[in-house]
């Protein structure tokens, strides 16, 4: 739920105040623009306008900014880039074993500068720098898709993060406001599943794309976008009802970039919710 500065949320009688938020007659009022988040007693308000803060278990998207020694730099919208360590990654065998010299003269075989990968938080360090792993298969490097970012306050914490909608696309909705759309990849066609293969998992080279499916992820990135300009949270479901809103009315992904068109869809997608 959106809130304003000044605007009453409940009584402080009944629960305590958070941050973005002050006590003002008996009631718990908001202080600035954002999200209200209660979390037993506790009430807060989440700046719409805000970079992302790291939570242990939080899956994000990011892109490699610097190849360090046994670590990588990864830019994930926070205040300080995440590190992704030599040691929280997959390696060819895919065993678990003691990383190696040769490993990490090979590093940017794995990941390079510009890479975009998806991956979970661990533990974070005291000075509040977040550390990232890869070590499930389902994470990993990124490729056949595109990355559009939004505000993470319109990312809410869910049972999974991977999607797939019935047009055909994969989302993957970082916790840190970072969207990665792509074509879909059955379950049985992902590398990895029949025995770790690192040059499939680590290769650089996107697939051949057929058109409608370059369409599909043209029209969801704008359908992102239209919803992340109106301030509405984003999930699976509410996609998917905007997508078949957008084939009935014959749009195209270009189409859907005129304003009032936009608009009218966010109206009619969300009365519908």
């Amino acid at each position: 739920m959106l809130t304003s500065p000044g605007e009453v949320i409940t009584s402080a009688m009944e629960f305590m105040r958070g941050h973005g938020t002050f006590v003002e007659d008996g009631s718990v009022v908001a202080s600035l623009s954002g999200t209200i988040e209660r979390v037993n007693k506790l009430v807060s308000v989440r700046a719409l306008q805000t970079r992302y803060h790291g939570e242990v278990g939080d899956l994000v998207v990011g892109r490699i900014t610097e190849v360090q020694a046994a670590r990588w730099k990864v830019d994930v919208n926070s205040h300080q880039d995440a590190i992704l360590r030599l040691s929280s990654v997959n390696l060819p065998g895919g065993v678990q074993r003691r990383k190696l010299e040769s490993d990490e003269l090979e590093m940017r075989k794995f990941f390079e500068e510009g890479d975009l990968l998806v991956a979970e938080v661990q533990p974070m360090h005291g000075d509040g720098v977040l550390s990232l792993h890869t070590r499930s298969l389902k994470y990993g490097k990124l490729r056949n898709g595109q990355l559009i970012s939004v505000s993470p306050v319109l990312i809410r914490r869910r049972s999974t993060h991977f999607c797939t909608l019935p047009c055909g696309v994969d989302l993957i909705l970082g916790m840190n406001g970072y969207i990665w759309i792509a074509k879909h990849v059955a379950e049985n066609e992902r590398e990895g599943e029949e025995g770790f293969d690192a040059e499939a998992v680590y290769s650089n080279k996107n697939d051949d794309i057929d058109l409608e499916t370059r369409a599909a992820i043209s029209r969801v990135s704008n359908l992102i976008s239209i919803f992340a300009r109106h301030s509405v949270p984003l999930t699976d479901t509410i996609l998917a009802k905007a997508y078949d809103w957008a084939v009935q009315q014959e749009l195209s992904p270009k189409d859907l970039l005129r304003t009032e068109t936009g608009d009218n869809m966010v109206e009619m997608v969300t009365a519908l919710a």
